[in-house]
């Protein structure tokens, strides 16, 4: 049986879900979404640990950065140049990150989407990762994040 779920079962989760978005108690807009984001999952918190984005000319921009939220969200949140065209929910590959090899090897493996979607990225590296599926935690404290020199938005 093929582990990805089909087309259809992710869209009438999502519209079951968004008919919910407006109802007393609804579930904030990322935890909406089963498919995306579970494998990583640390809820944000008031911790806050330093790491380093590198963008495509080698400026290095340091950022403190909240325990629980993506790199990508760390990156807007920032104003760092990282594109996630498909606003996290890995359908894309404009998030794409190149990492060091020591962070790639203590994070999770990828997921066979998240695979998929790093087949399209743009400079794709032995340790790239993309940003929206990896969440900071205490121990990627002083961690570096290249950005490549482009990315392809097949979003647009």
């Amino acid at each position: 049986r093929n582990p990805r779920p089909s087309l259809m079962a992710m869209r009438m989760h999502l519209t079951r879900a968004l008919r919910t978005v407006g109802s007393v108690g609804a579930r904030p807009a990322a935890s909406l979404h089963p498919f995306v984001g579970s494998r990583n999952f640390c809820a944000p918190s008031n911790e806050k640990v330093p790491i380093v984005f590198v963008d495509g000319d080698g400026t290095e921009i340091p950022v403190n950065a909240t325990v629980g939220r993506s790199l990508l969200e760390v990156a807007h949140e920032n104003d760092i140049e990282l594109e996630g065209a498909c606003d996290g929910s890995l359908a894309c590959s404009t998030c794409h990150v190149i990492l060091e090899k020591d962070v790639f090897d203590q994070l999770p493996a990828p997921s066979d989407d998240e695979l998929d979607m790093l087949d399209l990225a743009f400079g794709l590296e032995d340790t790239s990762r993309l940003g929206c599926q990896i969440k900071v935690s205490p121990k990627l404290a002083g961690m570096r994040a290249r950005l490549p020199e482009g990315s392809n938005n097949m979003m647009s």
